[in-house]
């Protein structure tokens, strides 16, 4: 089976459900962007809202070049460089999600700098991030196939996976510090992952597994809003 043809079968879903995830996906991107320009604009100096701002466009511009060919394919149907477009789309964006989480930590530190944590714990952060950075590079991952290989995909997703944990455990140690509210960054961070997860894995095989990839987005979406709403705080 060729691979326009694999993609074709994989998303043979009822035209409303591919025009609903589709204004769905454009949406995404637009309050991405609407809320970068809000971070920077509104920064006033302030670090951690640069640092933001860099969180948005690095998740927004990262996940555009999956989410773009897939708007393309649901609207005008499978093209001959589909594959190609949403393979190099999904390799970008294991690489910005890494990234995403990086930046969350330093966010993380600009807004609790006197909470004392065990250095290990950002080294790992940045030594997890970059093991899957780097092992997202290698041909093995099959980027431009339809095929599965679960193998390499459980090794760039195991440190990745560490890399959440660990900024999981910084926020649930800072808590309700400041009276901010961001320990709600735990809930969002283990369910985007409980969502992606799943897909990384099953997603070839079962393409309605895919759907999950919506409320993983309303959880980064959650994540941003959550920096909105410091605006005037911090």
């Amino acid at each position: 089976m060729s691979n326009s043809k694999a993609i074709a079968k994989q998303e043979a879903m009822p035209r409303g459900m591919r025009i609903g995830e589709s204004v769905f996906d454009i949406a995404y991107l637009i309050y991405d962007l609407v809320a970068a320009i809000i971070f920077f604009t509104q920064a006033n100096g302030r670090p951690v809202f640069f640092l933001y701002g860099a969180l948005t466009l690095c998740l927004g511009g990262g996940d555009a070049f999956h989410l773009l060919p897939r708007v393309q394919m649901h609207l005008c149907g499978v093209q001959d460089d589909t594959q190609r477009k949403l393979g190099m789309g999904t390799a970008i964006t294991s690489v910005t999600m890494t990234m995403f989480y990086v930046l969350l930590y330093f966010i993380w530190r600009q807004i609790f700098p006197t909470i004392e944590v065990s250095p290990a714990i950002p080294a790992l952060i940045f030594l997890t991030a970059a093991v899957r950075i780097v092992i997202c590079f290698f041909p093995q991952n099959d980027w431009f196939s339809n095929k599965e290989n679960l193998r390499w995909s459980l090794y760039r997703n195991v440190p990745f996976a560490i890399t959440g944990i660990l900024v999981i455990a910084l926020f649930a140690i800072s808590g309700n510090t400041g009276g901010y509210g961001l320990w709600r960054m735990c809930i969002a961070i283990a369910l985007s992952f409980g969502f992606y997860l799943p897909v990384t894995f099953l997603a070839k095989r079962k393409p309605a597994v895919g759907a999950l990839m919506l409320p993983k987005t309303v959880m980064y979406m959650w994540i941003i809003w959550m920096g909105l709403s410091l605006l005037n705080v911090l």
